[in-house]
């Protein structure tokens, strides 16, 4: 079945048995007060803010049976296979594998490093751990979605013009369709949010579609696809 969603620069074509929801980085250094993302003096409301609405489309992807990835940016605890470019960026007094109040920051393994309780990960859905911005970068997230045949991504997380844009500009190029939820995706910089989504469809949409969560679970529920898991929950609408 294919379900037509609203969309910017025009619909997308969803068929469920063939599109994954990509999960990027709701981790508690970026997301939560004290973490990572605060200490560098951001407003992680703004982050946050996405996790209601993220949490109602989750809840309908795992209702029909769509595939569930969600990634997590960190590094080895030795931090071999963190750039010394990278480590160095920005003079930092506390930086990725220092000590901070969630733990040593962005390394794997800390508590600061997974995934908000709202989002947590269930049994069967892959959590990669990457060490760069974008998701197809050093994992096997291809290899992933390949073998399940999956041709379109629903792109969801943190932070819009960093690891999200990375993301859906690697997708494109290996010939996946994105459609970008933009109440599910968050930046810090509100304008950078903007120009992002704006950047996403332009020219008749360059690296992908951008729609807002309400068009897609209107159009599944329409489809008939969420009227059993509509009956058992609330979350999903």
């Amino acid at each position: 079945m294919t379900v037509s969603v609203p969309a910017d620069p025009y619909d997308f074509e969803l068929d469920p048995e063939t599109t994954a929801l990509v999960i990027i980085d709701m981790q508690r250094d970026f997301l939560e007060p004290g973490g990572f993302g605060s200490m560098l003096g951001n407003d992680v409301s703004l982050l946050a803010s996405t996790i209601e609405p993220l949490q109602q489309v989750l809840a309908a992807a795992r209702a029909i049976g769509m595939p569930v990835i969600h990634t997590r940016e960190g590094h080895r605890a030795d931090l071999a296979d963190a750039p010394p470019a990278k480590l160095a960026r920005g003079r930092l007094s506390c930086g990725i594998g220092d000590p901070g109040p969630f733990g040593r920051v962005l390394v794997r393994g800390e508590h600061g490093h997974d995934i908000v309780d709202e989002l947590a990960p269930i049994d069967g859905e892959p959590i990669l751990d990457k060490p760069g911005k974008g998701a197809f970068y050093a994992t096997d997230l291809e290899l992933l979605l390949r073998n399940r045949a999956v041709r379109r991504l629903i792109v969801t997380g943190v932070t819009t013009e960093v690891c999200v844009h990375t993301t859906v500009r690697e997708a494109n190029d290996r010939g996946f369709e994105c459609l970008v939820l933009s109440d599910c995706v968050g930046s810090y910089f509100p304008e950078f949010h903007q120009v992002g989504l704006q950047m996403i469809a332009a020219q008749g949409g360059i690296f992908g579609w951008v729609a807002p969560s309400s068009q897609l679970l209107a159009r599944l529920e329409a489809a008939g696809l969420l009227a059993a898991a509509s009956t058992s929950t609330t979350t999903i609408i």
